[in-house]
């Protein structure tokens, strides 16, 4: 049976109702916790879920304050960069989220969010917003650039924001200095008041970078339109350079008792459940052989 679809046409929803679908499709988003004083150099502090990094050199993120949908008003994070030019990127891990939330109250211009969720506020050394003590990572930022994309409410305003200097949090590093994802905990937005928090679901995938795989479409047709595997696990199979040869594949299944049983059996769903469950293992080597003996059986 064909999947339905709900088709939307941006023009014919109400905003409030295409940003639900937007934020709700689009996640997990990772949040700039932006740190900015205005032209009396009194703190804000606001969390931004339209960001990300865009540059490596020279290193920009770019975040998105948009127009409130309610009135048409503009947030006063967006306020200050443009009178400052200068902000500083926290990122947000598990241990503060509750209190990073806190200071997404729209409280009056003045108010020190800060002071209001319990920050603690520690002096940057390249520009004049504070940056957060709790948060893990602190990007120190020079503003380039306040791109509106709009007048209407809804609308962002993506600032570019050049990192001058990093602070990273030496308890979040590995052995080789580099960031352990685990260690650092970040949250992500998600749609309405939802989060996901990343170490709980961390899993790899080898990148197809320094070897070309065979591709999905090489796969012979019985495991490729096989019932069992999913796309994943086809994208596994597609991604090894080269397939086993013919005697790889026999001294496997001498050496396997259970294979060998499998292949008896003649079942080919059992015989894909357990290429599945290798797959699932990482061992990409041994489920082609399970494969490849089951077309030659």
């Amino acid at each position: 049976m064909e999947e339905e679809y709900l088709a939307v046409l941006p023009e014919q929803v109400e905003t409030r109702v295409l940003h639900g679908y937007l934020l709700g499709a689009v996640g997990p988003r990772p949040i700039a916790f932006a740190s900015t004083v205005d032209g009396e150099g009194r703190p804000n502090l606001a969390p931004f879920s339209f960001f990300n990094v865009f540059s490596a050199n020279p290193p920009v993120l770019i975040f998105s304050p948009a127009r409130r949908v309610r009135d048409n008003t503009t947030k006063h994070t967006l306020e200050n960069v443009q009178q400052t030019g200068e902000v500083v990127v926290n990122v947000v891990s598990y241990p503060m989220v509750q209190q990073m939330s806190l200071a997404s109250t729209e409280y009056d211009r003045g108010v020190n969010e800060f002071e209001k969720a319990g920050f603690t506020m520690v002096p940057s050394d390249r520009v004049a917003p504070y940056r957060v003590g709790e948060a893990p990572v602190q990007f120190e930022c020079r503003v380039t650039k306040v791109e509106p994309l709009g007048s209407e409410g809804g609308a962002g305003n993506l600032i570019h924001a050049e990192v001058l200097k990093i602070h990273i949090r030496r308890s979040v590093l590995d052995e080789r200095d580099g960031i352990d994802p685990r260690k650092l905990d970040l949250v992500a937005r998600m749609g309405g008041d939802w989060y996901t928090r990343a170490a709980s679901g961390l899993f790899e995938v080898p990148k197809p970078l320094a070897s070309r795989g065979i591709g999905v479409d090489v796969i012979p047709g019985p495991i490729r339109l096989s019932p069992v595997l999913t796309g994943n696990d086809l994208g596994l199979l597609g991604n090894v350079e080269a397939l086993p040869g013919r005697e790889e594949v026999r001294l496997f299944v001498q050496a396997h008792g259970e294979v060998r049983e499998l292949l008896k059996q003649a079942d080919s769903l059992e015989i894909h459940r357990h290429a599945q469950r290798l797959l699932e293992g990482n061992d990409v080597a041994s489920a082609w052989k399970v494969l490849l003996a089951s077309l030659e059986n």
